[in-house]
């Protein structure tokens, strides 16, 4: 019999809706109930875990310190060949970044970036900040000899600045309004107007003061000199007409030095290609040469190339951190293994004594249980003497346990060994007994027993135990600064060096990126190897 109740239509729910479209919202709703219950949780993990990964990779390639200090002296690098020096106009453009940056005190922060890539940079930068001041001091007299009117400011703010911001700046309190420069100012004198904009900007923004009250800096009068030289400013008809005639007329018996010859004045390295060579090399905003770097390479002007023999220690140092972390892993699933064996197949009060006494230790402080094997380990201590007291160890001739590798093996291994212990034991007391005596009673010997049933079972334990010793082992840097002396620190040691010794943040971050890439390389194959999924802590 057919149905003579089915509808045309789609299908309602209780409320009139369309039933999809009731389902559709109610599973939004119920998405967004578990979203809101697991927020807290993920804002913890990208506030905590993530942003600060994601600011180490970038701080591992920004370089906006040269393009930001130097931004006109990096447009004029990008015509430089790179063979022989700049011209006089990158020397020019030198000299209105570095006053600016002088006068904002940014250019030793810039030294101490250059000077990772080039050593006595930054001594460089230190000794110009102060002879900055000098370059144009020759033009300036000139220009004062030949008119009075060059010596005040007001003449600068009329022939500078807009004409509405010198009516609202001239007596005005303070700094007054925003410096803003007149278009006639820019047409005709294009780098006198950017070299006094930078000063009248400077002035208002870190000495508080008004422009049109400050005579401008001897690098003004140099760049006005320039502009005067190579410009017709016959057609000029704005404020100072008539003075910038008279000076444009006159400046073809100036003598002064060019911009090269002020700076090498000011110091003969300017006049040393390596110098400009870095500063191009790192003009960029972006660059590559952290990482580099932390592969004993380095970015010169000519390509990639080799560090010097002498400064070649971060292959070396992620090849003894690799190495020395398995060792440590090593000696942990040693010692741990039979450990956790014996704790999971005793009675549960004996174990859960014995537990506490893998835990003491775990509880105890770090610098305490690193400071007791500085003291166990050293030529006379503890166990130095009683090896000498046994008669293994002649009194002359006792054993270097301390300040290198074995002396970082051994305070390590003891530190991450309840790491090894815990998991082990988690997963061996999960193991049923009577599968071992299943095997003995088909005529297993009790290794074979062990190695056929018992051990294969244990191997999760083993995977999580090394996961985690090892990715701890790489990241630890206290210890092995302590007790490794020269030849057992870690690459973290060199990390935390940068980080708060030479304050090359930039190199600290690229190695650490380096560190984490390393760590998820392992992890890929060990998963591709043992298998992620045969990782269990209990």
């Amino acid at each position: 019999m057919s149905d003579t109740t089915v509808q045309d239509g789609p299908v309602l729910a209780a409320d009139g809706t369309p039933l999809k479209r009731s389902l559709a919202r109610a599973l939004r709703v119920q998405k967004l109930r578990a979203l809101m219950l697991i927020a807290p949780l993920l804002i913890f993990i990208l506030v905590a875990f993530i942003a600060p990964i994601v600011d180490m990779l970038f701080r591992s390639v920004e370089n906006q310190i040269t393009s930001e200090t130097l931004p006109r002296t990096v447009v004029a690098l990008e015509s430089w060949d790179a063979e022989g020096l700049p011209d006089d106009d990158t020397y020019a453009a030198l000299a209105y970044d570095f006053m600016e940056a002088a006068e904002r005190r940014r250019h030793t922060r810039l030294g101490s970036r250059l000077n990772y890539e080039t050593t006595g940079i930054s001594s460089l930068f230190r000794q110009s900040g102060r002879g900055v001041d000098d370059i144009g001091e020759d033009y300036a007299d000139q220009f004062h000899d030949l008119n009075a009117l060059w010596e005040e400011p007001a003449t600068w703010a009329a022939l500078m600045g807009a004409p509405d911001w010198v009516e609202d700046a001239t007596g005005a309190e303070g700094t007054g309004q925003p410096f803003r420069l007149s278009v006639s100012a820019m047409e005709t004198l294009p780098e006198t107007a950017d070299a006094y904009r930078s000063f009248a900007r400077t002035v208002q923004e870190e000495d508080d003061d008004n422009p049109t009250a400050e005579e401008p800096w001897n690098t003004v009068y140099m760049a006005l000199y320039r502009d005067l030289s190579r410009n017709d400013v016959s057609g000029y008809d704005g404020p100072m007409a008539d003075l910038l005639a008279e000076a444009a007329a006159a400046v073809g018996d100036f003598t002064g030095m060019s911009p090269s010859e002020a700076w090498i004045d000011v110091n003969d390295d300017w006049g040393d290609r390596e110098v400009w060579a870095t500063i191009e090399a790192f003009s960029d905003p972006y660059t590559a040469g952290y990482f580099l770097t932390s592969i004993d390479l380095r970015l010169t002007p000519d390509g990639i190339e080799a560090q010097p023999e002498e400064q070649r220690v971060y292959i070396l140092l992620f090849q003894r951190t690799i190495f020395m972390s398995g060792m440590i892993t090593l000696m942990c699933v040693l010692l741990g293994y039979p450990i956790a064996y014996l704790l999971s197949n005793l009675p549960s009060k004996s174990s859960n004594l014995l537990l506490i006494l893998v835990l003491l230790p775990f509880w105890t402080s770090l610098l305490v249980r690193t400071s007791a094997w500085k003291v166990l380990l050293q030529q006379q201590g503890v166990i130095n003497d009683i090896l000498v007291w046994i008669g293994i160890v002649a009194d002359d001739n006792r054993l270097a346990l301390i300040n290198n590798q074995l002396g970082t093996i051994i305070a390590m291994t003891h530190i991450l060994l309840p790491f090894m212990i815990l998991p082990l034991f988690s997963v061996m007391k999960t193991i049923p007994p009577s599968y071992v005596r299943a095997a003995k009673s088909l005529g297993a010997t009790n290794f074979t027993a062990f190695r056929r049933v018992y051990f294969p079972q244990s191997i999760p334990g083993i995977g999580a135990g090394c996961i985690l010793v090892f990715i701890l082992a790489i990241g630890y840097y206290i210890t092995p600064e302590l007790v490794g002396g020269r030849t057992g620190t870690f690459i973290s040691n060199r990390i935390a060096y940068h980080i708060s010794s030479s304050l090359n943040w930039g190199l600290a971050a690229a190695l650490g990126s380096l560190l984490l890439a390393l760590v998820l390389v392992l992890y890929w194959v060990y998963d591709r190897i043992v298998g992620i999924d045969n990782v269990k802590l209990g």
